[in-house]
């Protein structure tokens, strides 16, 4: 065999982060070792992976061919690892969650996870959306639990449990007196939104796409947490997951205001890279989370087991 598993290393963590420098970093490697790697395995395959441009590497047609296959061995060869020195269970998982996911659900999944297989190393990302995509195709994450729409042709995509947003204010507010809004009251209102490229955000402007009167957007803010103290504040009304004002709702700190003319609903989906090699503790925290919410027919009623 013409290459090792540690040149496989340093080619997946070149073509993730397209860089040596940042690459040898990554893996606690001098920039000329990682450097090295890289050119004895082209040497002694004949070929070029890479397109060079300046400092940075960009994989090219091979490269992209190899990229699924090493990072699939490398996963293999984990598994094969922990076998041969005696360990049982699973090595590690990564997880990316978009915020209202992450935020209201990830951490007790993942809790519940580790109660069953504390012997799994799991490491949760918390970003947008498109952040999350972007971390699955690249495999520098195994699977993501996300709220917004994934169109990359190389992720799958599988339905998990239907959410869905609502529109809430302060209750000193004059709406919600009323609990009910139409689109032609709604924009009159100074709107706290979500960043554009969250899937809060891609659902809210899908709703209101017929609607060509311009909305007065306020805030515009990356943190859910954030937009509700806004929106306690009186600086404007809000439209987030259900799920994410559960509590909020009961304690009366802030209202939903209803919006009949508008679809707000939207779906969690997990996602994962089509040609990633799945791993057992990826299977097995795909089945846990199916578990935990089975029968739930909208995310604001799972109820979750309280971690001990």
């Amino acid at each position: 065999m013409r290459f090792t598993l540690r040149q496989l290393q340093v080619f997946v963590a070149i073509a993730q982060q397209e860089s040596v420098s940042r690459a040898a970093q990554s893996l606690a490697l001098s920039q000329s070792a990682t450097s090295t790697s890289l050119t004895e395995l082209e040497r002694q395959s004949d070929c070029q992976l890479f397109d060079r441009a300046g400092k940075r590497l960009n994989l090219n047609a091979l490269g992209r061919q190899l990229l699924p296959q090493a990072v699939a061995l490398l996963d293999q060869a984990k598994e094969i690892e922990r076998l041969l020195i005696g360990k049982s269970g699973f090595g590690s998982l990564a997880v990316g969650a978009t915020l209202t996911v992450g935020n209201y659900l990830a951490t007790l999944l993942i809790g519940s996870f580790m109660q069953r297989h504390p012997e799994c190393r799991v490491r949760l990302h918390v970003q947008n959306t498109a952040n999350i995509v972007q971390q699955i195709a690249h495999y520098e994450l195994d699977l993501g639990l996300i709220e917004g729409d994934c169109q990359h042709p190389e992720i799958e995509v599988q339905p998990w449990v239907e959410d869905e947003l609502v529109v809430f204010c302060a209750p000193q507010h004059p709406l919600a007196q009323r609990g009910q809004a139409s689109l032609d009251e709604l924009t009159r209102e100074a709107w706290i939104l979500r960043e554009q490229g969250s899937g809060t955000r891609l659902t809210f402007d899908h709703a209101m796409r017929h609607h060509r009167t311009a909305l007065n957007i306020r805030l515009e803010l990356e943190h859910t947490e954030a937009i509700k103290r806004a929106v306690e504040s009186g600086l404007g009304i809000g439209c987030i997951s259900r799920l994410a004002l559960r509590d909020a709702f009961r304690r009366g700190s802030l209202v939903a205001v209803e919006t009949p003319e508008l679809d707000l609903t939207r779906q969690f989906y997990f996602i994962w890279h089509k040609q990633k090699y799945q791993t057992a503790a990826m299977r097995e925290f795909l089945d846990l989370c199916r578990e935990l919410t089975a029968g739930v027919t909208r995310s604001d009623a799972i109820v979750l087991p309280t971690l001990a």
